[in-house]
């Protein structure tokens, strides 16, 4: 059976010359300021070896941190990225909502992505903007004496992009790689780092996004009417990091609990492309093997007429309005969904909390919200913040090696 694979990390033999964008449209690329890692291609790793440009863009960074610090504590929300000004709208959301529930802690923005973070900066889709990774960030933060640091995930599930900003950046970080920092300061940082979790990091997480989401007011409208599908992204097909991807099926376990009209598919992960959610919703049994677990799911034969799809993201982007959205795209899930009979709409007129600006685009062609722009869900991503605040000073917090005990 045919399935649709938008997967990035077949897309990731770059060239100096070219960069591939997984956050828009593949143009004008020859115009992006390319950003070269240890291993001399493009790719989303961070850097080690400083130049000029790593440079620049650190003094920048931490001009950006020192003019707006104000506390010792600071908030480094982390998301993957993206081109879209919708997108951008949300993220400023989220950083004003932080700000707002967080007195006492500064807080920053930054992409995890290298290609969105240089598309960005090159202008792709919309104005120039100019966004920088959690390397720069952290390094900025340490040189401005910052004494706690909690580090938030905007991630959905606890996969490759999770693993990459725990894993890599922040293990960094408190390693001391590059020796930004002295042993006094980093002795003084043991304890005192948290990783805040993804929105979906437990399966209790997946019962509680379920329950929300059901109570917004635009999705209960439509799950009333017909089949609500969400698109989530997925880990691609054989890298499951830490069971991630076992969370979608959770969620729709506990949405299918409240309404049988409830379908959740992912764009990245195999067996629950846009194809497969329209044999769930045929009906059958359908066996699933996600990392180390195996799961059957029975689904019964679901005769609605109608359908709303709505992303299971942070951000309305590339796969939200492209992916899913796009009418003249044959693979896209609105697409899909209407070729299969059902009359199905990937953008709605009746959302009240859109961070995007109410422009003429949206009054006549609609919106697509997404996971971010919802204050509950919102809510959900700084209820984990918060927990990663009540573990700083325990044995949950990070240590650092200069004061690790001994072997």
């Amino acid at each position: 059976m045919k399935k649709i694979k938008f997967l990035m990390i077949a897309m990731m033999a770059f060239t100096v010359c070219t960069t591939f964008t997984a956050c828009g449209d593949d143009k004008d690329n020859d115009k992006t300021p390319v950003v070269i890692d240890d291993n001399g291609d493009n790719d989303d790793e961070p850097q080690t070896t400083p130049s000029s440009n790593y440079d620049r863009y650190q003094q920048a960074v931490n001009t950006i941190v020192n003019s707006q610090k104000k506390n010792d504590k600071v908030i480094l929300v982390v998301a993957f990225g993206s081109t879209w000004e919708q997108a951008y709208d949300t993220f400023e959301k989220v950083v004003e909502d932080y700000k707002s529930q967080f007195s006492g802690w500064d807080v920053f923005l930054s992409f995890s992505s290298a290609i969105c973070i240089n598309n960005a900066r090159a202008g792709e889709n919309v104005a120039s903007r100019d966004f920088y990774d959690p390397e720069h960030f952290l390094t900025a933060i340490g040189l401005a004496g910052y004494k706690k640091i909690i580090v938030q995930s905007l991630q959905v599930i606890p996969g490759e992009e999770f693993r990459r900003v725990r894993d890599t950046y922040v293990k960094d970080f408190m390693n001391n790689r590059n020796g930004d920092f002295t042993d006094a300061y980093m002795k003084s940082l043991d304890l005192n780092v948290v990783v805040g979790t993804p929105l979906m990091a437990e399966e209790s997480d997946t019962e509680a996004l379920a329950k929300v989401l059901n109570e917004e007011s635009d999705i209960k409208a439509a799950v009333n009417e017909g089949i609500v599908a969400f698109m989530g992204h997925g880990n691609p097909e054989g890298y499951d990091y830490y069971g991630g991807n076992i969370r979608y099926l959770q969620l729709e376990d506990a949405l299918r609990k409240i309404n049988n009209n409830y379908y959740v598919g992912t764009v990245d992960m195999d067996e629950t492309y846009a194809e497969d959610v329209l044999e769930h919703i045929a009906g059958g049994t359908f066996t699933y093997q996600v990392g180390d677990m195996t799961k059957t799911i029975t689904y019964t034969a679901n005769n609605a007429t109608k359908a709303q799809l709505y992303p299971l993201m942070s951000i309305a982007g590339d796969h939200a309005h492209n992916d899913m959205a796009d009418a003249e795209d044959p693979e896209s899930w609105f697409s899909l969904f209407n070729a299969a009979g059902i009359d199905t709409k990937a953008y709605e007129s009746n959302f009240t909390e859109a961070c995007w600006k109410n422009t003429d685009e949206i009054k006549a062609n609609g919106y697509i919200p997404a996971l971010a722009e919802r204050a509950k869900v919102r809510a959900l991503w700084m209820q984990h913040t918060k927990d990663a605040i009540a573990k700083l000073g325990t044995d949950e917090a990070m240590s650092t090696p200069t004061t690790a005990p001994e072997e």
